[in-house]
């Protein structure tokens, strides 16, 4: 990070004598540990000028329901190159995600949530991101359709692109079978996290669950839910707590494979080879019904 970045920042909250500390980084951010007196703040730097005005604003629309906590946004801004964000600094525990955070998530789920300028019931007011995956989020009155157009078929397209032919082929099958998979479920729609594994989120050293990183728009709760059960690490008492508050609708077992499938398809645009695997077992398990 330049020195013109770190005053920049560093005046966003006006901090003086601010103490910097590398926290961690992905492929296509940074984060650091701010400290200005007795302040702390967490910090994310992005190469993209709008990757992280889109986090703000999902935060910020996380928190407006009063259900689940997230970290609060003190400023965000644009350095040259740079897009910078600045958080609460949170005290995270070691614990995994139980079962305040299901509770609260149901919670968020119940919630009434936004709609289109036309009383559209899916998608959101701007497009945002998935990681460094660009997400496209154009209201939509049907939820499958939304789906379709603005979730699998962009990451086939992409797929496409990255020399991975057989799976958008076989998923091309896929989107011209998928109202024999969801047609007859019609969600209520609900103001989702969008990237919830558990890498995003946490148990407080206080107590309670957070929510962070999130890719928001409005959708099936059960999209969710299913990614909590992508990569494991919330356990049985997170979706015993969520369930309390929100029953599972009937056949979710079948769709939170579908679900996933978005998920998959974005891990393997954005890290390769290493997730073909897993994403043609589960494009052929929807594809047979096994």
């Amino acid at each position: 990070m330049n020195d013109s970045l770190r005053n920049s920042i560093a005046a966003g909250v006006g901090a003086r004598d601010p103490a910097w500390e590398k926290v961690g980084t992905s492929p296509w951010a940074s984060a650091w540990s701010l400290r200005a007196g007795s302040a702390r703040y967490f910090v994310k730097i992005a190469r993209h000028p709008t990757m992280l005005a889109c986090e703000a604003d999902g935060l910020q629309a996380l928190a407006a329901t009063n259900t689940v906590r997230v970290p609060r946004v003190i400023v965000s801004g644009v350095e040259g190159d740079d897009a910078w964000l600045v958080l609460e600094w949170l005290a995270l525990g070691a614990d995994p995600p139980a079962g305040a955070l299901g509770a609260s998530l149901a919670r968020l789920h119940a919630a009434t949530p936004p709609a289109g300028p036309r009383g559209e019931r899916f998608g959101w007011h701007r497009d945002n991101w998935l990681g460094a995956t660009p997400q496209v989020n154009a209201w939509s009155v049907d939820w499958g359709a939304f789906f379709r157009d603005c979730r699998l078929a962009p990451q086939l397209a992409l797929a496409a692109g990255n020399g991975f032919t057989a799976i958008a082929k076989e998923g091309e099958r896929l989107l011209a079978a998928l109202p024999s998979l969801i047609s007859a479920h019609e969600p209520k729609p609900s103001l989702l996290h969008g990237d919830l594994w558990s890498g995003n989120a946490a148990t407080l050293a206080s107590g309670g669950g957070v929510v962070f990183d999130p890719a928001v728009y409005v959708g099936d709760r059960e999209a969710d839910l299913a990614m909590t059960e992508l990569f494991g690490g919330f356990g049985s008492a997170f979706r015993r707590a969520y369930e309390d508050v929100l029953p599972l609708d009937h056949g979710y077992a079948r769709r939170f494979e579908l679900y996933n499938l978005y998920h998959l398809l974005n891990h393997l645009n954005l890290f390769g080879a290493a997730y073909a695997a897993r994403t043609r077992h589960t494009l052929a398990s929807l594809l047979t019904g096994h």
